[in-house]
């Protein structure tokens, strides 16, 4: 075989190993990249579906304790008023992020904005529906905050059940 055969062999076959690493270092999956507005937020979503679950299991009991449903009330309503400063970056699993935050709420800030002040709202009028000490309007609240939720989760965020 012809020297020059060889080396070029060598070189390709060094040239493909070196191409093989480096494709092996490279993330297998898109959403490998985080943030810390990622975690804040995550962090008050979660507290907002805690305090939603507490209300829905005092509204089970037979006798509620209003104290703990104003109370969780109005951290869902401060946290609601939080959510839109964790949406600063646009941070969505489409870009690569570890989230289920879709870019739609980028794409459509008009209506993330809307679906947010929906949720403070009906928020608010929980907090107030608590300070009545009555079941069944404190219920009806619940549901209509719950639609706000649904409704967001709808448009803005990914859905692995689907």
């Amino acid at each position: 075989m012809d020297r020059n055969v060889i080396a070029r062999t060598a070189a390709i076959a060094a040239f493909a190993a070196i191409l093989a690493g480096c494709e092996s270092e490279a993330p297998e999956v898109a959403s490998d990249l985080s943030s810390p507005v990622i975690d804040e937020r995550e962090e008050n979503f979660e507290g907002i579906g805690d305090a939603f679950k507490a209300i829905r299991g005092q509204l089970e009991q037979a006798s509620p304790d209003f104290a703990v449903i104003q109370a969780k009330a109005e951290d869902i309503n401060q946290r609601a008023g939080n959510i839109e400063q964790h949406f600063v970056e646009e941070t969505a699993r489409e870009a690569g992020y570890d989230t289920e935050a879709l870019a739609a709420i980028w794409e459509n800030p008009e209506e993330f904005s809307e679906a947010t002040q929906k949720l403070i709202d009906t928020s608010a009028a929980l907090v107030e529906a608590a300070g009545g000490a009555d079941p069944a309007a404190v219920g009806a609240a619940v549901k209509e905050m719950g639609g706000s939720c649904k409704n967001c989760h709808d448009q803005f965020r990914y859905d692995d059940e689907a």
